[in-house]
């Protein structure tokens, strides 16, 4: 912060604004705009790789891992966002610390569930309890985008199992005449020709991504709109050094051309994509 900031009583106008908007509270506030951005840099691609994974099993010839891929997609497509968020986080969670336990801990006398309550011995809690807060923060953020991977990765799924099926069975069944192999056929002629029909969903998946940042704050990261509604809120002069009226208003509506203006590039970004991608192919209205 300025250095002349150190008494706001005696400031006015935009000084007053200036330093208003340095405070440590804010910096954060700020920050937490990164964290977004690298939720979704990171997760984007985790998703596609839990839905790639589920597409192929899906698609196997294997029963047992046709089961799977389909429960898998089916499962958490089902259930609501919110529900999976808050159920997902706490048994994740659990189930690495049980893990640990049973590796750390096997002499462990007592019931590790103990009517509500999910005991483990010291040595298994994660992250450790005399750890710095940065490594309980990267914890929190790591579960945070596992359980968007997995969430995300099932409609991703969804979206590239229709896209393999999507591909004309005459070029795959050319390829065979050809000599292909399955393997072959699937890396050369299937998963590049499936990205032209599996585009369209994935970039609906994307913004749909996006919008679901705000539910950083149910896995206990402090996002954008944590942050919103902190510093929004109603701030008393003997309780804070810059007190002001109800302005959630005022931030909810940055927080609107933010989302607006990420999901416009966005959609520039994508549109070029699909061009690209599209280029030189035949449609029903003529050579794109």
């Amino acid at each position: 912060m300025f250095s002349f900031c150190s008494d706001p009583s005696l400031l006015d106008g935009l000084t007053w604004l200036s330093c208003y908007l340095t405070t440590g509270k804010h910096l954060m506030f700020y920050q937490s705009f990164g964290t977004v951005i690298i939720l979704l840099a990171v997760t984007a691609p985790s998703a596609l790789l839990f839905g790639f994974g589920g597409a192929t099993l899906a698609r196997s010839r294997l029963f047992p891992l046709r089961w799977i891929g389909k429960i898998y997609i089916s499962a958490v497509r089902g259930v609501p966002d919110i529900a999976f968020f808050l159920f997902f986080v706490i048994a994740l969670d659990q189930g690495f610390e049980w893990l640990r336990h049973q590796a750390f801990c096997p002499d462990w006398p007592d019931a590790i569930r103990q009517g509500n309550d999910f005991v483990v011995c010291t040595a298994a809690k994660l992250p450790l309890g005399n750890s710095p807060q940065y490594v309980h923060e990267i914890y929190g953020f790591f579960t945070a985008v596992l359980t968007f991977a997995i969430v995300f990765g099932a409609f991703a799924a969804n979206v590239l199992y229709g896209a393999m099926r999507a591909v004309p069975k005459a070029q795959i069944e050319t390829a065979q005449a050809y000599g292909m192999g399955q393997g072959q056929v699937f890396r050369r002629i299937l998963i590049p020709q499936m990205w032209v029909y599996a585009l369209p969903g994935l970039s609906n998946l994307w913004m749909v991504l996006i919008k679901a940042t705000p539910l950083l704050f149910l896995l206990g990261v402090e996002d954008i709109v944590y942050w919103a509604r902190e510093l929004g809120g109603t701030k008393q002069a003997k309780f804070s050094a810059y007190p002001h009226e109800d302005w959630r208003m005022q931030y909810f509506l940055f927080l609107l051309v933010f989302y607006l203006t990420f999901t416009k590039l966005s959609e520039i970004v994508l549109e070029r994509v699909m061009k690209r991608l599209t280029h030189g192919q035949g449609t029903l209205g003529g050579v794109t």
